[in-house]
């Protein structure tokens, strides 16, 4: 045992005081090339304060108030290890502090009734142990650690990031660490501010990992598969996606301008919904309908390769002449359908006078419209106007769908934000909305830039208005 003698303390209070060091876990900096790294440059030794314990010991040390808040205390670093120079002995303890004399009395008793004495024991901290921010911090130079990027979406196995100027010279580097940092995650992209005119996706460049842009995603329980190179996708959306999923009843009917490969579509028709889906994009469509089959809701949602405006045009005619089904209950999947039937054959219940079905009808009326082009969205709902002008259509709209329309804005106070949004969707409907009307802030895009969804029941003067 170390060759000590205890401070003496004069009070509680000067016991606490007198408190332990903080170690210092930090990386040591960096001088080696940005890319690829020399992982062997991170390394650092920290002599820590060990007690040697019997291993039947071990839970009383760890598990006392008096000793717990002296223990080592570091992440991924665990607080029992064995002895270097005798493997087959009693374990150590590691201790957050680097001399005795920084324990309490109380601690120090525990300790030697249940110990064999000190010991210090280095502590080898490596590249693996230090976070993503932690490296940067040690490798970038000191006027861009502050704001550094520490974080990234992740869509299945793709990582993407949206690197600032000041970072692109680092931009191998910074996707090399998240690759390490992060197992699930095989590919790092930085997306560019060139953006598709047509089908509105993301360029992007590979900065770490494989060129592989195929992903499974999952979200609402739902598996949707795409290529993120080609699609529009954002995994931030998945609170927005559930939002407007909750607002659909089982049993309505949701007309998807804007579908993409379905995030809105999917777990709707999951729900019990009946879905009119479409996106202009064709390789969108093709995963669309992928994502449709894969999850098993091919009954229930109807696929569409076309313009918005010209699918707001045509839908509510193609609901009405083609109705979907009457809803009968949520869907059993096959595992549970066919635990059904198997109970349904062993039970052979007999029964002389079945109960006469209530007669349901068809649903040939469309409840929600979902329209998730924020840049352009409101830009649409020009085609609204006159949809209901043939007589057997009004008859079966004696309440309007209600219009979820995502936009952006400029305007950062709430007030003004929806001032700014109604003027806009005003103009374009031409007509005022009435009733009910949702302003919901769904993201901050960027500085000065804020996502909305307003929500409205679409007034009956423009259903109905021959304007175009």
């Amino acid at each position: 045992m170390f060759g000590f003698r205890p401070p003496r303390f004069h009070s509680r209070m000067s016991r606490e005081l007198y408190s332990r060091s903080h170690l210092d876990t930090a990386p040591p900096r960096y001088n080696g090339p940005f890319y690829p790294l020399d992982k062997s440059a991170f390394q650092k030794s920290i002599p820590v304060l060990a007690a040697r314990v019997p291993a039947s010991q071990t839970s009383s040390i760890l598990r006392s108030e008096v000793t717990r808040k002296y223990l080592i205390g570091l992440p991924k670093i665990r607080p029992v290890v064995s002895d270097p120079s005798a493997p087959d002995g009693d374990k150590l303890v590691l201790l957050g502090v680097s001399d005795p004399v920084e324990l309490s009395l109380e601690s120090l008793k525990l300790i030697e009734s249940n110990g064999n004495g000190f010991t210090h024991y280095n502590l080898v901290l490596d590249y693996d142990y230090w976070t993503t921010s932690e490296l940067l911090q040690a490798i970038l130079p000191e006027e861009l650690r502050e704001g550094a990027p520490v974080g990234f979406a992740a869509t299945g196995h793709v990582a993407h990031v949206n690197l600032n100027d000041e970072y692109l010279p680092y931009k191998r580097t910074i996707g090399q660490l998240f690759l390490d940092k992060n197992k699930s995650i095989r590919t790092v992209v930085n997306k560019l501010d060139n953006i598709d005119t047509q089908f509105r996706f993301f360029q992007m460049e590979v900065i770490a990992g494989e060129p592989d842009f195929i992903v499974e995603h999952h979200e609402s329980d739902c598996r949707f598969t795409f290529d993120f190179s080609r699609v529009y996708w954002n995994s931030r959306l998945h609170t927005e996606h559930d939002r407007i999923v909750q607002l659909v009843q089982p049993g309505e009917v949701l007309a998807d301008v804007f579908a993409g490969v379905g995030p809105f579509a999917i777990p709707a028709a999951k729900k019990g919904c009946a879905v009119m889906a479409n996106d202009l994009n064709p390789a969108s469509y093709t995963y669309l309908c992928q994502n449709v089959k894969d999850n098993e809701v091919s009954d229930e949602v109807r696929t569409f390769c076309e313009d918005g405006r010209n699918f707001i045009r045509n839908v509510f005619r193609r609901v009405y002449d083609t109705p979907f089904p009457a809803y009968t209950g949520p869907k059993l999947s096959k595992t549970a359908l066919r635990k059904l039937q198997k109970q349904t054959a062993r039970d052979k219940p007999a029964i002389e006078n079945p109960p006469s079905q209530e007669f349901k009808p068809s649903r040939r009326k469309i409840d929600h419209f979902v329209m998730n082009l924020p840049d352009s969205a409101i830009l649409f709902l020009d085609a609204f106007r006159g949809v209901l002008t043939d007589k057997a259509l009004r008859e079966v709209y004696s309440t309007m769908p209600i219009i979820h329309c995502h936009c952006f804005t400029r305007e950062l106070e709430l007030e003004q934000a929806k001032i700014d949004i109604r003027q806009r969707v005003e103009e374009k409907l031409e007509a005022s909305l009435q009733g009910d009307v949702e302003f919901k802030k769904v993201r901050s895009v960027a500085p000065g830039k804020e996502m909305y969804c307003v929500s409205f029941r679409l007034p009956p003067e423009v259903a109905c208005n021959t304007k175009e």
